[in-house]
């Protein structure tokens, strides 16, 4: 028996209580700030963390941000929109006023306990966002406020949390080891893409023409969260192609409702799908070549190029450093970043005959595969780690309740 399970046995034999989240402590607001001042007053040194959605932080010295908007204490912060997931941080920050976090002082609550609880929570409160917001995934403050959290004795609840820090710790470490080698492997297959793409070693055939004067550009028709189900008609939301989708696909991730068939359109085996809509300047214009047998809708947020080009083709050109340039000149930087289809059709790419295209991505599936696949190689053994310790972390947080 483990010295949890001791503790377990001795403290709580009969379950322990659940208390809702936004009663453990003090919930904080966070600061009014956009993307762009966040950018604008990040300083290297700066002793104030600001946190905005994602993995989007900055910087900043005293007095940038108002002091009331200033949290000093250990603190939970949750990240609300898009990606959900939680941060805990020790030393004075801020974040977004469309986030929140919470400060946790009582005596009897171990903070860390509740972070790493909180963290086992992530894929239900995911699933939750997107059913608040197919367009952009969002939690509201009740969903956290009232979310029940195990409160066994607090020697159990320090224990947990020493035993994970540990194995964080040293999750993090092998991981780190992994994760250089993988970019490493990225960066070799980006730069060679790259360059393959160029065709400066080989420019023989090959035109460079407008997007527009290779192909057509249709936009999708408007489906709601309401209309996403189980089991349906095959469906492409603009989200899901810069975040689930590769470069190629021949299955849908989610469906929606079969009675609103005629009201939709429909992406056909050889098209490629465009986010015309994204967080970010490089999410929008991420594109997936539609290789199934079946026919799929396509969200009103994203485009649908059809040409008779190969179409993982013209979706790994998309990758390119060189389409990216390009592409950066027409991307409207509003909140959410839109490019349109009258800019794509501007953007110039390289076309050299079908049987090269189709060499080429032979031979880029091939490196694909090596540095993205998350069933072979690298990138397997990263995800074995983190489901190890996500396994392991689990079991440790599951609890039964008291009567």
């Amino acid at each position: 028996m483990s010295r949890i399970d001791e503790l377990i046995a001795q403290h709580c034999p009969g379950g322990v209580p659940f208390k809702a989240l936004g009663t453990l402590g003090k919930r904080n607001k966070g600061t009014v700030i956009t993307a762009g001042r966040m950018k604008a007053i990040h300083e290297d040194d700066g002793e104030i963390k600001v946190f905005a959605g994602g993995q989007t932080t900055a910087k900043v010295r005293a007095g940038a941000v108002p002091d009331r908007d200033v949290v000093r204490v250990p603190s939970i912060i949750v990240k609300s929109r898009g990606h959900i997931g939680f941060a805990y941080y020790e030393q004075p920050f801020t974040h977004k006023s469309e986030l929140w976090s919470y400060s946790i002082t009582r005596p009897d609550i171990n903070q860390k306990f509740v972070y790493y609880y909180l963290l086992t929570q992530i894929g239900a409160l995911q699933e939750l966002a997107r059913a608040n917001s197919v367009k952009l995934p969002q939690l509201g403050v009740g969903d956290t406020d009232g979310l029940r959290v195990p409160v066994p004795p607090l020697a159990v609840q320090q224990e947990i949390a020493r035993v994970l820090d540990l194995f964080t710790e040293l999750e993090a470490e092998l991981e780190a080891e992994l994760e250089a080698e993988l970019e490493a492997r990225r960066s070799q297959y980006t730069y060679y893409r790259d360059s393959l793409l160029s065709f400066k070693q080989n420019p023989q055939g090959v035109r460079w023409v407008p997007m527009g004067e290779v192909g057509t550009f249709q936009r999708g028709r408007r489906f709601t969260k309401e209309d996403v189900v189980p089991s349906g008609i095959p469906s492409i939301h603009y989200g899901e192609i810069y975040t689930r989708y590769g470069v190629h696909a021949r299955e849908a991730i989610s469906h929606v409702r079969a009675d609103i068939a005629t009201a939709l359109r429909y992406a056909k085996r050889g098209d490629v799908v465009i986010a015309g809509v994204g967080e970010t300047v490089e999410d929008v214009g991420k594109a997936v070549a539609w290789l199934g047998d079946e026919e799929v809708a396509f969200h009103d947020d994203c485009f649908v190029f059809r040409s008779e080009q190969d179409p993982t083709f013209i979706a790994y050109v998309m990758q390119t450093a060189a389409f990216h340039a390009q592409k950066d000149k027409h991307v409207a930087r509003a909140k959410v970043k839109r490019l349109s289809g009258d800019g794509m059709a501007k953007i110039t790419i390289p076309i050299p005959p079908l049987a090269e295209q189709r060499r080429i991505v032979a031979i880029l599936d091939k490196f694909d595969v090596l540095v993205n696949d998350l069933s072979t190689g690298l990138p397997a053994e990263i995800k074995a780690r983190r489901q190890q310790y996500e396994y392991y972390r689990d079991k440790l947080l599951t609890f039964e309740e008291a009567a």
